[in-house]
């Protein structure tokens, strides 16, 4: 059995129905939907690229659009209830936050905090508030990494407008101020810490050798209630710079590690296959690590 434990739904041309055809015809049993929300703020207003891949059914008034809201995740699961298990993360800036995710999990049985997906640091007060309530339910928080500053090869930092969370460093306050919640690291700021030259690398998707001192093999060690999946092609890009050092991050966090998409097709089955692993490191990966953390 396959998890898919980070895809949405309504998005990039396949409603409920298509996703399902998707998962069936890639093995996959069970997937984790979660949401994301996109503030109405002149500061999301970027996310107008999206605005072709997302549902044109919740387009507002004014012309914004709100991403992929509770409201998908539940026509989707009440069509196949056992297929989905519902993840939803609000706002960390709208007034009552903390009771908006306590209610979406007693009124729909909601399971994840996620996809957080803010332009605010991650240990910003309000999302500490919410990621300690997740940390009470028992629900993991699924966070998505992009840092605000890449340096071009002069060496001098260019302001990235699409960041989200801060930095490493953020993120490492947060996992020190909510010890009792686990969080899943997600997207190109964070996979691109698997390489010790993460501070001076200039792409957002690097294609470069990994260089000894990754970030992610100290954080990893250091903190228990980090774990990470591998959707998107920010994973998989990391993990195929060099195979000698995914196969040893891989097996090395082997209980930490989680299967994910993010969309769609078979390209990181396909990777994982071949990669020299033994068959309890890749069922832990692929099922194992997300039927332990929804059964707690």
């Amino acid at each position: 059995m396959i998890i898919d434990s980070h895809q949405h739904v309504f998005w990039h041309g396949r409603d409920d129905a298509g996703l399902i055809a998707d998962m069936d015809e890639n093995g996959i049993g069970l997937a984790w939907l979660l949401t994301w929300e996109i503030p109405q703020h002149p500061v999301y207003a970027d996310n107008y690229d999206y605005h072709a891949l997302l549902n044109p059914a919740r387009v507002r008034p004014d012309g914004s659009h709100p991403g992929i809201p509770l409201e998908d995740l539940l026509i989707a699961r009440s069509r196949y209830p056992d297929r989905f298990v519902l993840g939803y993360c609000p706002d960390p800036t709208a007034e009552k936050a903390v009771a908006l995710f306590e209610s979406a999990c007693d009124i729909h049985g909601v399971r994840i905090c996620g996809e957080w997906k803010f332009r605010m640091p991650f240990d910003d007060p309000r999302c500490l508030e919410l990621f300690k309530s997740a940390g009470r339910r028992r629900a993991p928080v699924v966070l998505h990494l992009d840092v605000p500053y890449l340096r071009d090869p002069a060496g001098r930092p260019v302001y990235q407008p699409k960041w989200y969370g801060g930095t490493v460093a953020n993120l490492e306050r947060a996992l020190q101020a909510c010890p009792e919640t686990t969080f899943i690291g997600h997207a190109p700021g964070f996979w691109r810490e698997i390489s010790g030259d993460a501070d001076a690398d200039p792409a957002v998707y690097s294609t470069m050798p990994v260089t000894p001192g990754g970030r992610l093999f100290q954080m990893f060690e250091q903190y228990r209630n980090l774990y990470a999946d591998l959707s998107a092609g920010s994973a998989l890009g990391a993990l195929k710079r060099d195979l000698r050092v995914a196969t040893e991050l891989l097996t090395r966090f082997s209980d930490r590690i989680l299967f994910g998409r993010d969309c769609y097709g078979g390209a990181l089955q396909s990777f994982l296959k071949a990669l020299q692993l033994s068959d309890e490191v890749r069922e832990r990966i692929c099922h194992g690590n997300a039927q332990r953390l929804l059964a707690k």
